[in-house]
């Protein structure tokens, strides 16, 4: 096993705000050992597997105050604090709820935030080079499922020394994690919070991931997934940002952010180039993610989201959860268009009715389904409440 303690920008200036996680850096480890051999979904193997982290907070002596946080589709492991304090610097992506005094507080808990198997940020995936052919993996990489991406978690709280976690949270994409790990590991886990999430992806889903990976499989510079790092398929890639961005908003945000406004007064172009404010803002979106994400992940990741069914793996939901050992925390928002709070009122129903301790909330927020990863709403508080209940009954 090789061990990455990974580097950390040196300071040169501003100073992290008091309730920040602070300075922190990416760790990695390497499973290369015989027994780490990943044995996925889908039949195939794969090894060695890295996995890019963050923790934040200290693990308490008796190992009881862990809480995993699991990202979305186009996250990664930094989910708070700072990796340096250049101006350019950005806190993690979750930095509104994990810090001192903060929802997810770091003078309370042991927060672990992993980057999941498959990703193009740190733990292996398509961009990885495959040791057989010392080039990278591209479309050769094995699909793989939610069930898989829990499944490495597992290894990397077994390399932490965390045999159990107080809660693991997360939201979209991160949701279905959490209650795979209900579901996979009952024993290890205290309480479960999915968020803005579903048991199985919808038809509507699957269709606009599918419309996302046409647009890049149907790039020209796509060349089966063998593009080049210098001139990837950015079109395609930036294309299915733009469409996956649209499910992310409401179009009361919408609304509010651009209206019908012009990108030039109110003077229209006659022509197909960007008019409206609206088209400015997916364009902008979509030339940034070409920035930092890698087209094959988002093949794959994207798969992995349409292959998440927990009714056609255990029958139902009812069986799926029967096993759980866990409390539950489900949280949705009224305008999530693309996880709508009646896909979390299923998930609710079925825990109830094979007797489980869940308590949920639809959410106030006109934020659509980006709303928790937004201020505005007191989505922290009820994760605060819920993790010191967890705590407290830990301790008696």
């Amino acid at each position: 096993m090789k061990i990455s303690q990974g580097k950390r920008d040196p300071p040169f200036g501003a100073v992290p705000p008091a309730d920040s996680a602070g300075l922190v850096k990416q760790q990695s480890v390497t499973f290369d050992e015989p027994d780490h051999v990943l044995r996925l979904e889908s039949g195939d193997t794969l090894s060695p597997i890295t996995v890019a982290y963050e923790t934040y907070g200290t693990l308490s002596p008796k190992r009881d105050n862990a809480v995993m946080v699991c990202h979305a589709l186009s996250g990664d492991a930094h989910a708070a604090g700072y990796h340096g304090t250049g101006e350019s610097e950005k806190p993690g992506w979750w930095d509104i709820l994990i810090g001192p005094g903060k929802p997810l507080d770091t003078e309370r808990y042991f927060v672990i935030s992993s980057n999941f198997l498959g990703s193009c940020y740190g733990t292996t995936g398509p961009t990885s080079i495959n040791p057989d052919t010392s080039q990278s993996y591209g479309l050769s990489f094995p699909f793989f499922t939610i069930t898989d991406m829990v499944e490495v978690q597992r290894w990397l709280l077994d390399h932490l020394g965390v045999d159990r976690l107080l809660a693991v949270l997360g939201g979209s994409m991160g949701g279905m994690q959490a209650l795979q790990w209900a579901i996979s590991y009952p024993d290890r886990v205290a309480g479960t919070i999915p968020i803005a999430t579903t048991a199985r992806m919808s038809a509507q889903g699957i269709a606009f991931n599918d419309v996302g990976r046409q647009a890049i499989l149907s790039d020209s510079k796509f060349l089966a997934g063998k593009y080049r790092d210098d001139d990837p398929p950015s079109t395609g890639l930036a294309l299915a940002r733009m469409i996956g961005h649209i499910t992310y908003l409401s179009e009361d945000s919408m609304n509010r952010k651009f209206g019908r406004r012009f990108v030039n007064g109110n003077r229209k172009s006659f022509s197909f180039s960007k008019d409206f404010q609206v088209e400015s803002y997916l364009h902008y979106q979509g030339d940034k993610f070409v920035q930092r994400f890698d087209a094959n992940t988002y093949l794959y990741i994207s798969r992995a989201m349409d292959y998440f069914d927990l009714v056609a793996d255990h029958g139902s939901l009812e069986n799926a959860f029967s096993g759980c050992r866990s409390s539950f925390l489900v949280i949705s928002f009224t305008t999530d268009w693309l996880f709508p709070p009646s896909q979390s009122r299923e998930i609710v129903r079925a825990l109830r009715r094979v007797g489980k301790d869940v308590s949920y909330c639809n959410m106030e927020s006109d934020q659509g389904h980006d709303s928790f990863l937004l201020p505005g709403h007191r989505m922290g508080d009820l994760v605060a409440g819920f993790l010191r209940r967890l705590s407290e009954e830990n301790r008696s």
